[in-house]
């Protein structure tokens, strides 16, 4: 078995990632940014690093079923020139359109385990659990959603910051956000100087609303500056868009956020 072929021939990912097995790392690492959705979202840096792998390994982290749904992450390991190693985080899920496979990438196995929260796993496309509580009036439906939304946590658990690119992550949050009111340079030129983030999902909801498909999701993301100070930058993600995709939007506070899930929660 060759040096940049550790993955067995009984490993549950071969089907999906090592059709060839030989395949050189800097191939490997060509196919996964080819089928990603986001590969656009990874640093630069990381790729350029990447460039000089000598081996990878990949392996399936961890896996989801129902009866219509699933999802499973694998991990991506790759060792470089220099000795180091670096991982990439795939998440494969088939909430597409007509079930079709969707791939997405991450260099943090904290973002990797976000987006897989945010997948409708166990649900009926966003339809609310299967049984009789699937089957509620939408009406009521609606008014436990706007309730929700407004909602707080009554008691947050406590910071974990973690000094990992944070300038970075914050650029990339700060560019993925598609609404007119997003943050604006004065709050991009002090997260370029943070050194360590948290990130947070305080909210979460899959239902219906007004007899359309559509999920809303609330992180907190908080940054640690080089002056010690503390800033937060609240992202909403959702499907209330008239074709049902994953829209993302980034408010500077939390109440604003909170009131833009239920101006769209509202929208007929």
């Amino acid at each position: 078995m060759r040096a940049n072929d550790p993955v067995r021939a009984n490993d549950p990912v071969r089907a999906i990632d090592s059709p060839d097995p030989y395949e050189t790392p800097e191939s490997h690492l060509e196919r996964l940014l080819g089928r990603a959705l986001n590969s656009f979202d990874l640093p630069d840096a990381l790729i350029e690093r990447l460039d000089s792998a000598l081996a990878h390994a990949s392996s399936l982290h961890s896996s989801q079923h129902s009866a219509a749904l699933h999802r499973a992450t694998y991990r991506h390991t790759y060792l470089l020139m220099d000795g180091a190693s670096l991982t990439l985080w795939e998440l494969v899920h088939n909430t597409g359109r007509d079930g079709s496979e969707q791939h997405e990438l991450y260099a943090e196995e904290a973002e990797v385990r976000l987006a897989a929260s945010r997948l409708p796993v166990g649900f009926a496309r966003f339809g609310g659990p299967d049984g009789p509580e699937g089957t509620r009036d939408g009406l009521d439906m609606d008014l436990e959603l706007l309730s929700s939304l407004l909602s707080r946590p009554s008691a947050p658990p406590p910071r974990r910051y973690v000094p990992d690119n944070s300038a970075d992550h914050a650029r990339r949050v700060l560019r993925r956000a598609e609404n007119a009111d997003r943050p604006g340079e004065a709050v991009a030129a002090r997260l370029r100087e943070s050194f360590a983030h948290d990130i947070k999902q305080v909210f979460g909801r899959q239902c219906s609303v007004a007899g359309k498909d559509a999920g809303f999701t609330l992180y907190e993301h908080a940054f640690l500056l080089l002056d010690g100070s503390e800033v937060s930058v609240w992202e909403v993600e959702h499907t209330a868009t008239p074709d049902g995709r994953h829209m993302c939007e980034v408010y500077e506070q939390e109440h604003a956020a909170r009131e833009a899930m239920e101006l769209r929660a509202r929208v007929r």
